[in-house]
């Protein structure tokens, strides 16, 4: 799904150049690929979005009827989130937050802590006291327990980013397991409630990598919590469904996926799973449109250089890709200086910064591409515009276009 579809073809040719670049997100094909999702899953499987792929207000807004909740990693996110879908289950995750967020949340009335650490599981338990104090209709504040859990070398062959099975900043070290759950269970903080267990482990693993790390982190839960004689009712396997940008149609298999976790929830009666998928939701549902500024052979290659570029999209600089993009030709040439075009079979696609690195895309196959052309991004749906560095060298800002929202869209959103 990275070929435009109509909906942004029309908007990506139709605009003027001074409108470009823009964002254009299709939330027809967002909602029907959520829809497909969600009807993968089995009941007892929830399916809460990480807010941090993408916090677009409408980008929320159309998943909320397919999301069970949303989750954040920081104030400003839960702030935000809160606001653009009002009354939704939030569940607050991400290491290093601050006393001053776990307020505003527990404020908020949020449902859930993906607590980090000791030390975070007893900040939170003196601002639960103090912020919500205990009454007869006050229920204990909801807590899962984040492990960095070891895992099988094996495990993690596929992953594009690991959060665990190794040394990082995040999660429980296993070895502090027994004293998190006794702190929770023994009565030293009636004000927080254990629920379970939190474990997203790695990014970028196939259906069967992701639920042999499932099983595994499944079966490491109930082992804790048999060792305690603790009730757990939830355990969050995390996100991390692969989306490939070498190879965008090979897509992740959310039916064997769902097949996969219906047979482990249906051995564990009575307990929630949790998954919390970013990028595999939403990454396909965004182009990233522009059109082509210059083209130059230099040392016997051919370089397009586009409107805009990684400080707007900076996913490829970050990961280390090529952004899959679709040619839209424009037939009219509007200047009386020469059109220049690619002689040659492949152009490498740059952006406007004063820097090499500014690359969106290599060698691609682009024969006769001409000044003047579009070029559409794909799969810049998730971890794109938020994640770039949106200032340097102050390019303007691209506009942002939500087709199929009903509402007016939004250029040029500063």
């Amino acid at each position: 799904m990275t070929t435009p579809t109509a909906a942004v073809r029309e908007r990506a040719l139709g605009l003027p150049a001074t409108e470009l670049p823009a964002y254009l997100y299709d939330l027809t094909a967002l909602r029907e690929h959520a829809a497909a999702v969600r009807a993968a899953l089995p009941e007892r499987v929830e399916l809460y979005y990480a807010a941090k792929a993408n916090p677009e207000a409408e980008i929320l807004a159309a998943l909320e009827p397919y999301v069970d909740g949303y989750e954040v990693s920081s104030g400003g996110e839960l702030a935000h989130v809160a606001k653009a879908v009002p009354g939704r289950p939030l569940a607050f995750g991400g290491p290093g937050k601050t006393p001053a967020e776990i307020v505003s949340a527990l404020e908020l009335g949020v449902d859930r802590f993906h607590v980090e650490s000791l030390y975070e599981l007893h900040m939170l338990a003196d601002l639960a006291a103090r912020t919500t104090p205990g009454t007869p209709d006050t229920a204990p504040t909801g807590v899962l327990l984040r492990f960095n859990l070891p895992l099988a070398a094996a495990s993690l062959e596929g992953s594009s980013l690991a959060m665990g099975g190794r040394p990082t900043p995040f999660g429980l070290d296993p070895a502090d397991a027994d004293t998190a759950v006794r702190l929770l269970t023994d009565g030293t903080y009636p004000q927080l409630r254990l629920l379970g267990v939190h474990a997203h482990l790695a990014s970028g693993l196939d259906a069967p990598e992701q639920l042999a790390v499932a099983e595994s982190v499944l079966t490491w839960a109930t082992g804790l919590a048999a060792r305690h004689g603790a009730e757990l009712t939830e355990v969050n396997v995390g996100g991390g469904m692969s989306v490939d940008y070498a190879d965008p149609e090979a897509r992740f298999d959310w039916t064997a996926y769902g097949q996969g976790l219906a047979r482990l929830v249906d051995a564990h009666p009575g307990l929630t799973l949790r998954i919390e998928p970013g990028r595999a939701l939403t990454a396909y549902c965004g182009w990233y449109a522009t059109d082509v500024l210059d083209v130059k052979r230099s040392h016997g290659e051919e370089f397009a250089v586009v409107r805009g570029g990684t400080h707007h999209l900076r996913t490829p600089a970050t990961k280390g890709h090529d952004q899959p993009c679709t040619v839209l030709p424009v037939e009219g040439w509007p200047h009386p200086w020469p059109r220049p075009a690619a002689g040659m079979e492949r152009v490498t696609l740059t952006g406007q910064l004063c820097t090499p690195k500014d690359l969106l895309a290599r060698h691609v196959p682009a024969p006769g591409l001409r000044a003047g052309d579009r070029v559409a991004f794909g799969l810049a749906g998730a971890y794109a515009w938020n994640i770039s560095h949106h200032d340097f060298l102050m390019h303007p800002r691209p506009g942002f276009h939500f087709l199929g929202s009903g509402q007016a869209d939004q250029p040029d959103r500063a």
